[in-house]
């Protein structure tokens, strides 16, 4: 017997940062998009716990139990006392390390999967809670849809969207450490009084609309200058998109994949071609969402 659990990449179409708390973290507003790029996430019994990877960024995913996915069989196995013995199969084609929630997406995948495989029973509440204990986007990448995150962005409330919104999605030749961007980040703003992050409400208003023009004058990324700042030929590939026709080009999350809102799929299209002939990208996607989250095929 096995089981196959299908999970969406994410956009941040708002990330907003607040200043580190004592905890080392920081309060984010996090407004996520579920786009139809997927993990699949497929778990079989065996005699210990296993991890295999294919994809194309397979060789960078760790195979050991840092794995998030590994963690995940790890911590419901642990809540009903059973040994936490499955080979967790990785069919990945979210990018790796690049501020899209791969991780993450396998690490609710995973979870989901072994719950239906060993029959464990968990209720939603209970996924949700071990999905926030492992890291701050996996309650996202359990719900999908579309999304406001507060804390850590693991407090998750659903929002309404009026449509579906077109994305390209242009990976970059290597990834970047989300704590590394974290940590550029507080560097950047020493010194300077960071606002407590709020949701825009222009933003919120134009997803429930389907306003693809004004949530694109709305999307920000508090984290992009920070990103800027590591990875500086990210600019290059903001401004291909831009004179692609994209109505908004930002870093998505911590980077350092950019993603670009444009009007219609015949519009994605059109700035994808042009992203791939730009030689400022290793590979670029198209997508669009609000997509369901983590599903059991």
């Amino acid at each position: 017997m096995s089981v196959t659990v299908r999970v969406p990449a994410k956009v941040n179409v708002q990330l907003a940062v607040g200043a580190a708390r004592a905890d080392g973290f920081h309060d984010l507003a996090n407004v996520f998009l579920a786009v139809g790029l997927y993990d699949e996430v497929t778990v079989t019994p065996a005699d210990e716990l296993r991890i295999t990877c294919e994809g194309p960024d397979a060789g960078q995913v760790p195979l050991d139990r840092s794995n998030l996915a590994a963690r995940a069989a790890i911590a419901l196995a642990g809540r009903r006392g059973i040994e936490p013995h499955v080979h967790i199969h990785i069919a990945k084609d979210i990018p790796v390390a690049g501020g899209m929630a791969g991780g993450s997406a396998d690490g609710a995948g995973a979870l989901l999967a072994c719950d239906r495989l060993w029959g464990t029973g968990a209720s939603r509440a209970e996924l949700l809670a071990i999905c926030a204990e492992l890291g701050s986007d996996v309650p996202f990448s359990l719900v999908g849809g579309a999304a406001l995150g507060v804390g850590r962005g693991e407090r998750l409330t659903s929002l309404e969207t009026g449509g579906t919104f077109h994305w390209v999605f242009a990976m970059a030749g290597r990834g970047l450490s989300t704590p590394a961007v974290f940590r550029e980040f507080d560097r950047l703003a020493e010194g300077r009084e960071i606002p407590e992050p709020v949701a825009s409400a222009e933003l919120l208003e134009a997803l429930a609309k389907g306003d693809v023009e004004g949530l694109a004058a709305a999307v920000s990324n508090d984290l992009q200058p920070a990103a800027l700042s590591l990875f500086p030929e990210l600019a290059d590939t903001l401004e291909a998109g831009r004179g692609a026709g994209a109505l908004a080009a930002l870093v998505s999350g911590s980077g350092p994949t950019t993603a670009f809102l444009t009007r219609d799929a015949e519009s994605a299209e059109k700035v994808a071609v042009a992203l791939r002939g730009s030689g400022t990208c290793r590979a670029v996607r198209t997508a669009g969402g609000p997509v369901a989250g983590a599903t059991v095929l």
